[in-house]
């Protein structure tokens, strides 16, 4: 029997903690998690986990990348500094190059754009070690994937402040929410 197929961790249930703001998502995930015997918690932001870490240690974390209160990779770091021994996964739905490293750098274990499931999330919870069979992209970037890596690595150096971003990157504000309420083009 593998560990995942065992409800229980080191004698005890695994426990997850999930920081998700969409309500049914969460709860969808909740759910999912509970049925394969975990003890799941959950939260919409970093105030919330942190009242939750006073009480409890997760084994495993999903994180969602853009919360409506700010940057899960704010909730990351803390997780990663509260335990380091804790499998922390992103998802995001606003997938780029420089999100993921910085989650990676500040201790998230994988990082998985939406939609991902409970499958694909347990599997990344387990994956210790690269993989080197992944074959480089075959095709050159376009000017739109390029835009796009630029406006999410300012957005993590501006801590995902909208405003600023704009600022930095030359354009009106509202042009750039625009760029962000569309699907990325590959």
């Amino acid at each position: 029997m593998t560990e995942r197929e065992t409800p229980e961790l080191d004698g005890g249930p695994r426990t997850l903690l999930i920081v998700e703001d969409d309500e049914s998502f969460a709860k969808a995930l909740r759910r999912s998690f509970e049925r394969r015997g975990y003890e799941v918690h959950a939260c919409a932001g970093l105030e919330e986990m942190r009242e939750i870490l006073q009480t409890m240690q997760p084994d495993y974390a999903v994180v969602d990348l853009k919360l409506a209160t700010g940057s899960g990779l704010e909730c990351v770091k803390e997780l990663h500094e509260a335990d380091e021994d804790t499998r922390i996964v992103v998802l995001t739905g606003f997938a780029s190059i420089a999100t993921a490293v910085e989650a990676i750098k500040l201790g998230a274990c994988h990082y998985l754009a939406k939609p991902s499931n409970t499958d694909d999330i347990e599997a990344a919870f387990d994956r210790t070690e690269g993989d080197t069979s992944i074959a480089p992209a075959a095709r050159t970037t376009s000017i739109k994937n390029l835009e796009w890596e630029r406006i999410h690595e300012t957005l993590v150096e501006t801590n995902f402040n909208i405003s600023e971003t704009a600022r930095r990157l030359g354009m009106h504000r509202r042009t750039l929410a625009r760029k962000l309420e569309k699907k990325r083009v590959p």
